[in-house]
């Protein structure tokens, strides 16, 4: 059939992933710039969290990718 597209979306699906990954990130150290700019005593409280917050969006970005594999 002339003009069909045959394959699988599920690495559409992780290219969207990846991307919302990098948005999370890109948010997690936003706020984590910002509160220690707004008070930089608490840097101590925010840098385990921000790690946290970072280590959490990868993860989902892996499971993702995992996922991806896994259904096609």
């Amino acid at each position: 059939m002339e003009g069909s597209i045959n394959g699988s979306l599920n690495l559409i699906g992780y290219g969207l992933s990846a991307i919302g990954g990098g948005i999370g990130v890109g948010l997690v150290f936003a706020a984590y710039i910002n509160g220690v700019a707004r008070q930089p005593e608490a840097q101590r409280v925010l840098q385990p969290i921000a790690f946290l917050g970072l280590a959490l969006t990868e993860a989902l970005a892996i499971l993702g990718l995992v996922f991806a594999f896994v259904l096609s």
